[in-house]
């Protein structure tokens, strides 16, 4: 099981920085996912800009989320 996210920042190019409960920061790339029917809001640059975590999870107001999972095992560490 991968640690809960406990902070998330929108970045250029559709990636976002995630803070975990472990203490790592990594980056996130959400551009492949932009293509799936429930992520094409994130498009919109203001809105993608809305990223917040509850609950150890990284979402948007819609209701999109991205599980902790995916986050921690995708994404790459900050150098």
């Amino acid at each position: 099981m991968s640690p809960r996210a406990k902070k998330a920042k929108a970045l250029d190019g559709f990636k976002i920085e995630v803070e975990f409960a472990n203490g790592e920061v990594r980056i996130f790339d959400v551009a492949p996912l932009l293509n799936f029917p429930v992520y094409q809001p994130l498009k919109t640059r203001s809105y993608f800009e809305k990223v917040f975590v509850s609950q150890g999870i990284v979402q948007w107001p819609n209701e999109v989320d991205i599980s902790p999972d995916t986050l921690y095992l995708d994404s790459r560490a900050v150098a």
